[in-house]
């Protein structure tokens, strides 16, 4: 049995503020529909201050904005590209292409196409997120997508120079200093100034998470990325200090940042509580990890290892974080997560900012049925038949015949009467003057 040492608010407050936030982003939409260039530019003068002549940075601007980054940053931002490159390349190796012969005549194929526009959403509200240019625009031009429109808002009236920097050697395609739902609308429905895109992927707040919702089927998108969120699981073996460091690390995204630990030691739990309260009081981001922590924040205890991972995959968080003796052993017992990060050597943080792998991933339980963003996402797997042979014409077009005729479909049937016809001058006894 579970004991839980610190609940989360109640769901029915957490419903009742995205009920909120579902009829202030439906309205924004709507807006930039009808309106257009001049819905962005009110919105983000009402919620950025930020209008300039043009939202979209001329190549000429970026270049000056990059040369302004110190050095240091910009050899940090190449290397971190270059392994999330490397591991969205290996992901795009393990995708395959084929044609088969499956009867005399008869190939069939697959194809991974590209999508030939991409938004990619770089939130910045808070703070200057540059890893998500990495993780957007390097990826989508792994997979080959010839146009990628990056987005990312101003912080306090500033332009994010380290952001830009990282969505330009990212090789975006577009930059524009745009950000909320006013960003998402305009690329998924176009305005004047901007073309719209097939799909929009990254991360952001409740508001984009549900514009993003909102628009899905007019154009794709990654997934339902809203509120980051991590799972911690420890067992005895535990450092209720580092448990406490990286639940906290998490929390400061956002005040509604759930922050999650579930041990089978009563004294881990108890001893990591204490740690959080010693150390967030003098925490930087306190504002944020503060409210995150009492509103969001969970503590259980359970008996078993079985128990900690049935509770864990009932959760089904993006982040979950394995520090028990034998951390692999997560591998073998949890189906639902959005990544995983085993032994107290690897910290959710590694995967937000700088390992390789894409922290794009399922909130709000999204990881019951998908994984995060990768190369896959931005590719369109297709399918193509011929038939050549005349034998295997006739075949399959009495088989179409007699198949369809079962379902009632004879406009079907008779497709398939014709190529029967053709191949082995079968009667057509429809076909009547």
């Amino acid at each position: 049995m579970a004991e839980i040492l610190k609940h989360a608010v109640p769901r029915a407050e957490v419903a009742a503020s995205l009920d909120q936030v579902r009829a202030t982003v439906a309205a924004v939409v709507a807006d930039v529909r009808e309106r257009g260039d001049a819905a962005v530019r009110a919105y983000s003068e009402k919620f950025d201050a930020w209008s300039p002549d043009s939202f979209r940075l001329s190549a000429e601007e970026v270049e000056k904005i990059v040369a302004s980054v110190p050095e240091q940053v910009i050899d940090d931002i190449r290397f971190v590209q270059d392994q999330v490159r490397a591991f969205a390349r290996h992901q795009l190796d393990s995708l395959r292409e084929f044609e088969v012969e499956t009867l005399p005549g008869v190939r069939l194929g697959q194809k991974h196409i590209p999508v030939q526009a991409a938004g990619a959403y770089i939130p910045g509200g808070r703070y200057p997120l540059t890893a998500s240019a990495h993780m957007t625009v390097v990826t989508a031009k792994v997979a080959g997508v010839p146009r990628v429109v990056a987005c990312t808002p101003p912080i306090h009236g500033e332009i994010p120079a380290a952001t830009v920097a990282a969505m330009h050697l990212a090789g975006a395609d577009e930059i524009w200093l745009l950000g909320g739902v006013q960003a998402v609308a305009a690329m998924a429905v176009g305005t004047d100034a901007m073309r719209p895109v097939n799909l929009i992927a990254g991360p952001g707040n409740a508001y984009v998470a549900e514009a993003k919702r909102q628009l899905f089927g007019e154009i794709g998108i990654d997934l339902f990325a809203g509120p980051t969120e991590i799972l911690v699981l420890a067992d005895e073996h535990a450092d209720p200090f580092v448990c406490a460091v990286d639940l906290l690390s998490q929390a400061e995204h956002g005040p509604d940042s759930p922050a999650v630990l579930i041990t089978t030691s009563r004294e881990v739990a108890e001893r990591t509580l204490a740690e959080v309260e010693r150390l967030l009081p003098s925490m930087p981001t306190r504002d944020f990890a503060g409210p995150a922590w009492r509103d969001h924040g969970q503590v259980h205890v359970v008996d078993t290892l079985d128990e900690l991972y049935e509770l864990a995959d009932a959760f089904a968080f993006e982040h979950v974080e394995v520090l028990t003796a034998e951390p692999r052993l997560a591998l073998e017992r949890m189906t639902q997560y959005g990544a995983l990060f085993l032994g107290e050597g690897t910290c959710v943080s590694f995967g937000d900012k700088v390992i390789g792998t894409n922290h794009v991933l399922p909130t709000r339980g999204a990881a019951r049925y998908t994984g995060g963003l990768w190369v896959g996402k931005y590719l369109k797997t297709v399918t193509y038949q011929e038939v050549t042979d005349p034998e295997s014409q006739a075949l399959l077009g009495r088989l179409c015949g007699r198949a369809s005729r079962v379902e009632l479909f004879e406009g079907h049937a008779r497709s398939g009467d014709v190529r029967a016809a053709k191949a082995a001058s079968d009667e057509l006894p429809w076909n009547t003057e």
